[in-house]
This record gives structure tokens, sequence and C-alpha cells, in this order.
């Protein structure tokens, strides 16, 4: 095909703000403007935003990320020859997700020391990254850690470990809590004394809002949550006389990231933004970025044709990796019709090596940063997050929001507001294009999990909510 140079070579005409609004409210239908404005989270997303200058870049752990597999089988044999494959097959980490955890969704690790000893027994410490998702009796989970680590020797500067400690997500997810609040708040400080004294490097306390996203909350809810909770754990420093600056390194962040594309993206810089400014009002200068882990997030996966799943769960991993997320974890897309079997676990794990190693998602440092549109919805978020974190704060932190059941009410209504909202949109595979011819789903079978959990304190769940469960109520 011949082109005229003349043509080519001529510069564009002039185009100002208003021409390309004009344009992008000509391009698409009003009421698709209209859905831009987000009702559940209530943050409003113009269709054209100015490109912004003299922007700050957020900072971020790179090159890269790492690519974690959860461990999450009942049968300890069956987990032990999974987490060697998962090792030998490309995974950087390993996240051992305990019964009763926060994301084990009715399975789960058994919760004691053999089976963290047979689970770890073939793996390379110093190659692999390690991290645990809890039982309710998370301390006891640091202690296995931390053991099995001493009897190993391996060199301390090479181990990349979280122990995922977060009293109050635990709190959230089971209802119950084993002490009173007196007695945790007396206790937690010395009981950690060891994991300090062994020198072991690695996040130690958590800030999880995983069963907030999971509920059905809103991301500013998952921001002010989480917010709230590592504003806590520096408390709990004070406390025990022991300064914010030595015990900052030790906190991380645990976020849920799904198909909302760019407020996924939003959402993991302005916790970075909002963390950071609570350091600064703590007086603690952080020489480096705080770690965040992401998991994608089970609300979105669907029982129903769940092979859409992976398109979900692709675009969500793509947003957590633009977000800057230090290291991700990818629901296999059958978890939510069982345990799934080897060849969804492989999916779900070279899905993360493809997108990092091949596509190099991971080589740019907030490459997000002057985008018109993210900056302001970050913003946003920012001011929206932090009055959610204040009202928490208000009543008195997280367990006590937990307690009064406020927090939960305030989700409940995020929930509500979403389904209704999802009754006017198309989910591919639950409510649009389903298919007719329904291929057989295979999962692992396994013996039921029954977890018991310490009840000297109650509080209503946060409960476990999906696609799903929207689709089903119309049925």
């Amino acid at each position: 095909m011949d082109f005229d140079a003349a043509v080519l070579d001529s510069p564009f005409a002039p185009a100002s703000f208003e021409d390309w609004q004009a344009a992008a409210l000509k391009a698409a239908k009003a009421d698709q403007i209209a859905a831009l404005h987000s009702s559940v989270e209530g943050l409003a997303i113009a269709p054209v935003v100015v490109r912004l200058h003299g922007h700050t870049t957020i900072y971020m752990h790179r090159p890269s990320w790492l690519a974690f597999q959860r461990i999450d089988d009942p049968d300890v044999a069956r987990a032990t020859v999974q987490a060697e494959a998962d090792a030998n097959g490309g995974a950087d980490g390993l996240a051992l997700v305990f019964e009763g955890a926060i994301n084990a969704f009715g399975r789960g690790l058994p919760a004691n020391r053999d089976t963290l000893f047979s689970v770890l027994d073939r793996i390379d410490l110093e190659r692999t990254a390690l991290r645990i998702d809890a039982h309710p009796s998370i301390r006891n989970s640091a202690e296995w850690l931390v053991e099995f680590i001493q009897s190993r020797k391996p060199n301390p500067r090479t181990l990349r470990l979280a122990t995922g400690i977060d009293t109050a997500s635990i709190f959230a997810t089971s209802g119950r809590l084993g002490m009173s609040f007196e007695a945790l708040k007396a206790s937690l400080p010395q009981s950690l004394t060891g994991f300090f004294a062994s020198g072991l490097p690695g996040i130690l306390l958590e800030a999880d809002s995983r069963p907030v996203h999971n509920a059905g909350g809103t991301a500013a809810q998952e921001l002010g949550y989480a917010l709230s909770v590592a504003v806590g754990h520096l408390r709990m420093a004070e406390e025990a006389r022991q300064p914010a600056s030595n015990i900052a390194p030790s906190i991380g962040f645990a976020l849920s990231a799904d198909q909302d594309f760019v407020l996924t993206i939003a959402k993991l810089r302005a916790l970075r933004l909002l963390w950071n400014r609570v350091l600064e009002s703590c007086g603690v200068a952080l020489k480096q970025p705080v770690k965040v882990h992401v998991e994608t997030g089970w609300r979105m996966m669907s029982t129903h044709d769940p092979e859409t799943n992976i398109l979900r769960s692709a675009i969500a991993l793509s947003a957590a990796a633009f977000g800057g997320a230090d290291s991700i974890a990818v629901l296999p897309h059958t978890i939510a019709n069982g345990l799934p079997d080897a060849i969804a676990r492989r999916i779900s794990r070279m899905m993360q090596l493809i997108a990092r190693d091949e596509s190099h998602l991971g080589q740019v440092m907030d490459m997000a940063a002057g985008s018109g549109s993210i900056e302001t919805l970050t913003d946003a978020l920012c001011l929206a997050a932090w009055t959610e974190f204040q009202k928490i704060e208000g009543a008195g932190g997280p367990l006590m929001s937990l307690a009064s059941g406020m927090f939960q009410a305030d989700v409940a209504a995020a929930r509500t507001r979403r389904e209704a909202e999802m009754r006017t949109t198309k989910s591919i595979g639950v409510n649009a294009f389903q298919t007719k011819d329904k291929r057989p789903v295979i999962v692992l079978a396994h013996a039921p999990v029954a977890t018991v959990f310490p009840s000297k304190v109650c509080c209503e769940r946060l409960p476990l909510w999906s696609v799903d469960t929207l689709f089903e109520a119309a049925k």
C-alpha cells in the first residue's frame, strides 16, 4: 500500500482538553460514561483526565516481584510433593496456608509443627522465599518456622520470610479470639521477642486486608482497615518501649487484586502513600519501601465456566504488577470448585512467570506515574481511605470496631451496593456468555477440614463472598 509522504509528514492539528473530552463523549454512550462513576467505591472516574506533570514517583522494590505458590492441601504427603514441584517448577516462594487461615477457604494444611517440617523438608531455603498464612494460633506458626530454619542453618542473608501475624484479620474471619484484648495487648510483645532475638530477617507483623476484599468491601475500606492494623502494630512497639523505627521494617501488607484493573493499580499506589504519611508522622524514615504481598481475589472466582477465571486472574496479576507488588500469589482457576489439581496449579504459576520473565511487566518502577486518570484516582482513594482509617481509629482500632460490629456493618453496606451494581453488569461465564456444554472440573479429593477456633472473645465474622453468591441467589 502506498502512503502519501506529505500527509505522513504533516503535524497533527492541535487538540485541547475539551476536544479530547468531546471525542470521548461522542465515542461512548451516556450509560457507559455514567458507569465510570463507581457507585460501590463512591469515586468519580472521568473519561478523560489531564496528564500530570511534576508527579512524584512512588518507590517500590524492583526490578521484579516474587512469584508465590500457595500450599494448602490437607493431605500432608501430597502437599510435600506439591511444594517440591512448585519450587522446582519456577516458583520463587511458597505460601503455607494452614487450616483456619484467612485465605484457607475451608481447606489448608494441618496446623502443627510436623506439617511445616514435612512440607519444607525438600525445599532449599536459600533459594525459596517463605510466607505463612496462619492458623488462629498464629504465634505457634512463627515459632515452628524459627525452629525449622535454625535446624537447617541457612545463610541468614539469603532468607526471605513473612510470618503473616495479624490478630485482627484472624478475628475478622474466624469471629473468635483466644484471649481478651487486654491479655493480647500484654502478651504479644513478649511473644515476639524470640523472633527478633533470632536475628532472622523478614516480615514479622502484617496488615492484611484480604478478608475485607473477599467480603465485598470497598478499596477505601481495605486500605483504611490495613492502615489501622499497621498503626496498631506501631502502638504495640511503643507500649513495649521499642522505637517505632525498630519495628517498622518488620511490618508488611497483604492485599487482594481483582479484575478492576485501574482501581487495583491505584489501590496499591495509595497504600504506599498512606503508609509513608503515617511513618513521617511518627518520625520514621525507612531506608527501603514497605513490602506488599498481593493475592488475586477470591470474590471474582466463579464455579461456573471456571476457565474464564484465568482471564480475570490475568488482569488482576497485571494490575498487581503495574501497582508495584513485591510478591504475588495467583489463585488457581478451579479453587472455587474445590482443591486445585496439578494442572490448575501449574497454570497459576506459569501465568506469573510468563508475565514477569517474558512480558517483563516488573521491569519499570511505578509505570502508572503521570497518568492523569490513575494519579487522580490514587489521590481520591487516599482521601477516602483516610476517612475510613479515622472512623476505625475513632471506634478504638480494628479489634474494637470488629467487636462492636461497626466495621462489619459498613462492609455489608458496600456489599449490598456491589450486588446492586452487578445485577446490571455482565460477568463472562457467570451471567453472560455461559457455556452450554458443561465440562467436568477436576479437583482433588480431601478429608473435611474442621478447624477449632479459640473463643475467649467473639464477633460477627466477615463473610466469604463471591460473584457466585449473586448468581446462585438469582436462580
